[in-house]
């Protein structure tokens, strides 16, 4: 039995992407220029920060809905980082260090880098305090400084490590109000704010962000209650999900399908139930992120490039790792996954009808349209398909794969070259009927040079029945299937015009 422990084990996990969504920039080493601007989403500047740029929030604030029993608790979890400035500092020989940008340390580098410490704060409260007028939490994060010696083989001093944080402060607002009208539920309030006072002038983004909470975000966890999605809200709460006031954030669904008593407000735009790809081998903390090019581009960094980055964070090194040690199925399981984000049919119809094996078609399931148990986009979404031998009727004569044709471009193509094709002659390769059941025929021409290389390559010309005008059935043409008994053959269109698709068998035909 799937119990809250997990729902909130599967959301921390998206949450912790989040938290470093942009932290590290591709190629992950401090010298590139965009990794000189970092830490884009969340960040929840001191009020002090207005003055250089009001551009960047200083508190953000999430509206939900909820319904919920009176005697609910409402467990808030407020996640960021914590700038943390890394210095390099050479031994001077006299018993002092001085700043330098790298540092060379048996065998490998370190640099001066701005690092980041994870943060949370929580509180439980009771909804009947929230309804009489909410609670305020203010909490603090003390500053500090460490530093690491280091060392040479021989032991011998070679310089440090100086690590800084600024102390931070901030207060969390949390209320709730009852929604109006005859369905009960509540609004549910969560305002973050930074209250860090800055200890000198602030003069630049680099200043701010030392005092910032960055990455802010929270999980708001109701046991037994029931949030309403926001992005999909049932329709008597529709008008009350529009007017919730969302800034700097967006509340979804959280934990995987089913649990509704789990939110999670991101400042990045999510679906509900969001959960991280199992085809991911971990986190490549690049905005924007596609795990198949990241990676690939992450092998080819050079050997210098490599060791810049591990000398750059230890999640720079430890990606680095990851990925030169990726096996080959690995990352062939990156390649090409496609899912659907809305629910997909079931294995039977309404009232147990067998579905197909591409699935209901509208007209089978009424004005409720089902997701194919296949993808559209497979070769293998509909068994009835099979361009080599489907046919259509043009002016009466069935063209098929190996018909002879006479290329006529419609008025309607754009492309000035499609008129060198008018009354070529073409052979048929293809009978291809596309999603929104138009007919399309793959064809090369005649005496093309390059027909047969483009032909191992799959690529044809493609024009609709009405641009094609059959000259004769080619010699190696079956004869056409006959329907079933009881059934008439049908009439023939006017010349120039085409029938529907004859599938090769007694099947629904088209690309899926």
């Amino acid at each position: 039995m799937t119990t809250s422990a997990d729902y909130l084990a599967d959301a921390r996990l998206v949450a912790d992407a989040i938290l470093y969504e942009g932290y590290l920039l591709y190629p992950y080493r401090s010298s590139a220029g965009k990794n000189q601007s970092r830490f884009q989403f969340g960040v929840l500047m001191p009020a002090g920060y207005r003055a250089v740029d009001d551009c960047e929030p200083s508190a953000s604030q999430t509206e939900c809905l909820l319904e919920c029993p009176v005697d609910a608790e409402v467990t808030v979890a407020v996640r960021f980082l914590h700038l943390q400035r890394r210095a390099a500092e050479e031994a001077d020989g006299a018993g002092g260090f001085r700043p330098v940008a790298s540092l060379q340390v048996a065998g490998s580098v370190v640099t001066t880098w701005d690092e980041a410490a994870e943060r949370e704060r929580q509180l439980t409260v009771p909804v009947a305090a929230l309804l009489a007028g909410g609670v305020d939490t203010r909490f603090e994060v003390p500053g500090g400084e460490t530093a690491e010696l280091l060392t040479g083989d021989g032991g011998q001093l070679l310089g440090r490590l100086v690590r800084r944080q600024a102390p931070l402060a901030g207060l969390i607002r949390l209320a709730a109000e009852p929604l109006p009208g005859p369905y009960g539920g509540l609004r549910l309030r969560l305002v973050i704010e930074n209250h860090t006072e800055p200890d000198g002038p602030l003069r630049d983004r680099a200043d701010g962000l030392r005092l910032a909470l960055i990455a802010t975000h929270a999980l708001i966890h109701v046991p037994g209650g029931r949030f309403l999605s926001l992005t999909d809200p049932p329709e008597w709460a529709a008008p009350q999900a529009a007017a919730c006031v969302n800034t700097a954030c967006w509340p979804v669904l959280a934990g995987p399908e089913g649990c509704q008593e789990l939110v999670l407000s991101s400042p990045v735009i999510l679906y509900d139930h969001p959960q991280i790809a199992p085809e991911s081998a971990g986190d490549l903390f690049d905005a924007t992120e596609i795990d198949e090019i990241l990676t690939l581009r992450t092998m080819a960094l050079t050997d210098e490039e490599k060791r810049e980055a591990r000398a750059t964070d230890p999640r720079s090194a430890a990606l680095l790792d990851r990925v030169d040690h990726l096996p080959p199925e690995m990352l062939e399981r990156l390649h090409g996954a496609i899912r659907y984000l809305g629910p997909t049919a079931t294995a039977a119809g309404p009232a147990g009808t067998p579905v197909p094996a591409g699935g209901l078609a509208p007209a089978e399931v009424g004005a409720e349209l089902a997701a194919p148990l296949t993808p559209w986009w497979d070769p293998g979404a509909d068994a009835s398909v099979s361009p080599e031998t489907d046919y259509v009727l043009i002016a009466g004569a069935r063209v098929a794969r190996g018909s002879a044709v006479l290329m006529r471009p419609g008025t309607r193509r754009a492309d000035a070259q499609d008129l060198f094709l008018a009354g070529r002659t073409a052979t048929v390769q293809a009978v291809f009927t596309d999603v929104d059941g138009n007919v399309h025929l793959a064809v090369t021409p005649d005496g093309d040079p390059a027909a047969d290389l483009q032909q191992a390559h799959g690529r044809f010309l493609y024009f609709a029945p009405d641009e094609i005008e059959p000259i004769q059935l080619s010699a190696n043409e079956a004869e056409p299937i006959h329907p079933p008994a009881g059934e008439a053959e049908p009439n023939h269109p006017p010349a120039g015009e085409a029938e529907p698709i004859h599938p090769s068998a007694p099947a629904r035909g088209g690309i899926q």
